[in-house]
């Protein structure tokens, strides 16, 4: 067969941080495309912090091998199909990987009237803004008047997270790893605080912008800004574990936050950890509130856009290290 495809593989697994060498770009040819399966070009590839913990292996997915193409959510283009469900020019959304073209069973699919730039179907109207949207609102079970806390906040998830939480009427606080990210977080988003957790004077500044103590904690990175969180909760508040991406850059994690299960037993705190399949009988209710609060400008949008498949590595990597503001993607190929 002709060469007609490059993919990003495996090359070496991480000891400790992950760096470029852990990968190489390859070319290979188109596999073919069996019954029931479907062929896709790949248009746009999401860059998720948690394809780092993929080496090791979490509960939802086994661990990655040398050699393995590196997978990824993405949105695709139907090239070639076998199956009734999907046609040539069909727009859809999978698990086709860092590569140009990826062939997967149909089932692993799923449609996409297009209504929005693409790019939104893996920020606000995809998995990001699902996630935020019923971690927020179901596992946070948020109310009106409440401190809401974000960690991660100028990421993809926390970024919306804070914006919606405003929406409910809360006072938000973000937490980021960079001033410029804290000024971009209270005059373009609308937080009433952020704070740095790289300051050494984190924890007092976390204390000044909750005085009344934290009614929900939403949490994308674990560790130690965990830890200084949960010193900061009010009575009967509730933690939402969402990611942890402090840890997902070693091969030697810390053990999880001190003083758990004493903390949260003095102070009737809730903490839960949830994944956005759980809600997969209710998605059309996130997305519609979520378009709706779009139609209104009343939620940015905030996408951080790489160009070309060869940036995939650089994607993930500054995404593990803090460089993306707001979702970050690569854009491979326009729809044809």
């Amino acid at each position: 067969m002709t060469v007609t495809d490059r993919r990003w593989r495996v090359a070496a697994m991480p000891d400790e941080q992950l760096d470029s060498s852990h990968f190489e770009l390859v070319p290979a040819d188109r596999p073919e495309v069996s019954d029931g399966e479907v062929g896709c070009r790949v248009l746009w590839i999401s860059i998720d912090a948690a394809q780092r913990a993929w080496f090791q292996g979490v509960s939802y997915r086994g661990a990655l091998n040398i050699g393995d193409t590196m997978p990824a959510f993405c949105i695709g283009q139907v090239v070639e199909s076998r199956s009734d469900d999907f046609a040539p020019g069909d727009i859809v959304t999978g698990h086709l990987g860092w590569q140009d073209y990826g062939v997967v069973d149909a089932e692993e699919l799923t449609g996409i009237e297009v209504k929005a730039p693409l790019s939104r179907y893996l920020s606000v109207l995809g998995i990001t803004g699902i996630t935020a949207y019923f971690g927020l609102f179901d596992v946070g079970d948020v109310k009106s008047g409440e401190t809401v806390v974000v960690s991660g906040a100028a990421g993809a998830t926390g970024s919306l997270v804070g914006q919606m939480a405003k929406l409910r009427g809360c006072r938000v606080v973000g937490i980021c790893g960079s001033a410029e990210k804290q000024e971009w977080l209270t005059s373009k988003l609308g937080f009433d605080a952020a704070v740095n957790y790289r300051d050494e004077n984190f924890r007092t500044a976390l204390k000044e912008a909750c005085p009344d103590g934290i009614d929900v904690f939403f949490d994308n990175v674990g560790g130690t800004t965990l830890d200084t969180a949960l010193g900061r909760m009010a009575y009967r508040g509730r933690v939402v574990c969402c990611g942890v991406v402090s840890q997902y850059d070693t091969t030697t994690p810390s053990r999880g936050a001190r003083g758990v299960p004493g903390v949260l037993i003095g102070k009737s705190i809730t903490m839960r950890g949830f994944l956005y399949t759980d809600y997969s009988d209710r998605f059309d209710e996130a997305l519609q509130a979520l378009q709706g609060w779009i139609e209104q400008g009343s939620l940015t949008v905030a996408e951080d856009i790489l160009e070309g498949l060869e940036k995939a590595p650089e994607g993930l990597i500054g995404v593990l290290n803090g460089t993306n503001v707001g979702k970050r993607m690569i854009h491979v190929a326009d729809p044809s």
